[in-house]
């Protein structure tokens, strides 16, 4: 889930909102708030009468424990599953993938940002595996985490079976499964859309970046590498 400040008791909190920025409650009526943007930040519930709006703030991801839910996936000790087969798709939550499944695991690096990018790409087919690195040149991170997922779609020659795709990027996920508006990469964004569409059964999955997660380790490892090659080739 994405969050979104809000004042709660005379202090500057962000609590879960969803992919419209209302807020996100249970049964009592409470809200996940986080006192500070911080992955590593202790999650409070405070009650939503109490909570008050700050006008023009934005919907923002991953800034707490909160935003993230737990998914089983074939090499993820600890993943997180976050909305969407279509590009502009609601929330749904995953089941255990069929046996059929095209795992799609994606990342982007950046040395500086901008800077020199690189994309890591990992497919995985049942016992096939295929691994793509590219450098970008001068990108942003944002920019090599869209285009790794780009060239992952590009990777599957049957777009009718079942995919995930696998990404440590709250704002890929955000832009193009759960209607975020682009306000940068609106040409990247709209082509990964439209390649999207032709996808019937494609979810995303968001999990942890630098969590120790292999696939996810591997494919930073890929893009970085892009990083290190392409400098040199212009040496």
């Amino acid at each position: 889930m994405p969050w979104k400040r809000h004042i709660l008791r005379d202090a500057q909190i962000w609590a879960e909102v969803d992919a419209a920025g209302n807020l996100v409650t249970d049964e009592a009526g409470r809200v996940a708030v986080v006192y500070k943007r911080d992955p590593a930040a202790k999650v409070y519930r405070a009650g939503a009468r109490n909570l008050g709006a700050v006008a023009d703030a934005p919907v923002e991801p991953d800034l707490g424990p909160a935003a993230v839910r737990p998914e089983r996936s074939p090499s993820a000790s600890a993943g997180q599953s976050k909305g969407a087969g279509k590009a502009g798709s609601s929330k749904a939550a995953l089941g255990p993938a069929s046996k059929d499944t095209i795992h799609i695991w994606t990342d982007g690096a950046c040395t500086g940002n901008p800077g020199p990018a690189g994309l890591g790409v990992v497919l995985i087919d049942g016992d096939n595996r295929r691994e793509h690195s590219e450098y970008l040149g001068q990108g942003t991170n944002n920019i090599a985490e869209l285009t790794a997922i780009l060239r992952g779609l590009d990777m599957v020659s049957d777009v009718a079976r079942p995919v995930r795709v696998y990404t440590d990027s709250s704002y890929s996920i955000g832009v193009l499964s759960m209607n975020w508006k682009a306000k940068a990469n609106v040409e990247l964004i709209a082509e990964i859309r439209d390649r999207l569409r032709v996808f019937p059964r494609l979810a995303f999955v968001k999990v942890a970046g630098h969590a120790g997660i292999p696939e996810n380790e591997r494919c930073d490892e890929l893009a970085r590498g892009a990083i290190v090659a392409g400098r040199r080739s212009r040496i």
